[in-house]
């Protein structure tokens, strides 16, 4: 719909709803500016995730042409993470207080030299100081787009929305890794960064040219300065259960994902020129489900469908960790299955914790979730490269079978705190129903 035609109220106009769904038919399809603002969510998640997840398949060839070692790599991840935890903090209290598109063209800005400095750097040190930039401002990006996403559309439109915009992720995964592998292989790792700052500056001139002001929260702010507003969000015991479920939502992630090139190639026995392959293919499940997914998620009971995602995930990580030298199709198939598993569990539980938050406090709301959840893979990130052991840097990982019954444990817990934010998204919407 048009931003005029936002009200602060929208999301409440559900009646009917049973833990953040609605037995109310679908809600109206897209306008066509909505539909321009979720290819915009879907390039911003392309572009911020391709900058993460490119580091992964990269992790081999950076080790060795920086001459560093696991706990070091581990630290470059990290170091991203917990940077932008740390910035998302402290811009969480100004978040509410400036037009949205201001805000996300200063940190997008941030994140392009940010990025830029990555395709740079030509040591350990210079590597890792890259990160922290691009964390200070990358991550807080993904909080502001939840709020534009949540200004926008109503709760029942944002299933469809996130399983639309996750497909950024698969995005990355089919184009931007398989690309930035073979830019890395044609000329140097440094040129794959170099690539994601042309198409974050061209998606850049798009925001400043197409993008309408969003700013309708800003009726609704008090008098409260930011450190104010930051603590009265923090206070709210349900967002505090909407942030510990989505902390732990991320730990897998950054647990497993920066070192399964590494797995892959030194455990598994898969040829490096096999990765962007199974990038790809695994890229290509989940753009056929994520949809699937996001419509589910507008229709029926969003922690079902995020419990069976779980399970599924559960059973292919303790497959996955457990890999042994087998041929690429079986890989192929495995992470197939596993990212189903995975995008079933992140659409609906991101889906749910849009709605917990009041529109005056969504901008706060999301950057304290956004922090709360790089801080937590960063902390996961640094446990996976202590917890994994390599003698030398052709040696096969030890314990990795570890980090996956870990995750096993980390998604029950998960299942637990997403029931307890089902629960505060249906006693929310009965108490403004009619």
């Amino acid at each position: 719909m048009e931003m005029k035609k936002q009200k602060p109220d929208m999301e409440h106009a559900n009646k009917g709803q049973k833990n953040g769904n609605t037995d109310l038919p679908m809600a109206e399809p897209f306008s066509a500016y909505q539909k321009f603002i979720v290819l915009l969510l879907t390039l911003l998640q392309f572009t911020i995730v391709l900058d993460f997840m490119i580091l992964s398949p990269l992790s081999d060839t950076l080790k060795k042409s920086l001459l560093i070692d696991n706990e070091q790599f581990a630290s470059v991840v990290a170091a991203y993470a917990i940077s932008a935890a740390i910035s998302g903090f402290l811009a969480a209290g100004f978040a509410d207080k400036f037009d949205r598109k201001k805000l996300l063209m200063f940190f997008y800005t941030g994140f392009i030299g940010g990025t830029l400095y990555c395709g740079l750097a030509n040591s350990y040190e210079a590597l890792y100081s890259a990160r922290i930039i691009t964390g200070i401002f990358g991550g807080v990006i993904g909080s502001i787009s939840m709020a534009i996403m949540t200004d926008v559309f109503s709760v029942q439109q944002r299933g469809r929305v996130m399983g639309t915009v996750q497909m950024g992720f698969a995005g990355s995964q089919i184009l931007g890794i398989p690309i930035g592998l073979w830019i890395a292989k044609q000329y140097d790792w440094h040129a794959t960064f170099i690539m994601v700052v042309v198409l974050a500056v061209i998606l850049g001139l798009a925001i400043i040219i197409k993008l309408k002001p969003i700013n309708e929260h800003l009726k609704l702010q008090t008098t409260k300065n930011p450190y104010q507003h930051l603590l009265a969000t923090i206070k709210k015991k349900n967002y505090r259960v909407g942030f510990m479920a989505t902390a732990m939502l991320s730990m897998g992630g950054f647990m497993l994902m920066p070192f399964t090139s590494v797995f892959l190639i030194n455990n598994v026995k898969i040829s490096e020129d096999s990765l962007p392959v199974i990038f790809f293919c695994t890229g290509i499940s989940s753009v056929i489900i994520m949809p699937i997914i996001g419509k589910l998620s507008d229709r029926i009971d969003r922690f079902k469908l995020f419990t069976i995602g779980s399970v599924v995930a559960m059973v292919m990580i303790v497959v996955y960790t457990n890999l042994t030298p087998v041929p690429v199709w079986v890989v192929i198939l495995v992470n197939m299955i596993l990212f189903m598993g995975i995008m079933s569990r992140m659409v609906p539980a991101v889906a749910l914790n849009s709605a917990v938050p009041d529109m005056s406090d969504r901008g706060a709301y999301m950057s304290v979730n956004s922090s709360l959840q790089q801080m937590a893979g960063g902390v996961a990130a640094k446990f996976g490269g202590w917890v994994l052991i390599q003698k030398s840097e052709s040696s096969p990982y030890e314990n990795f079978y570890v980090l996956g019954f870990v995750m096993v444990g980390l998604m029950l817990w998960c299942i637990y705190l997403v029931n307890r934010v089902s629960k505060v998204v249906a006693l929310k919407n009965s108490s403004v129903s009619v």
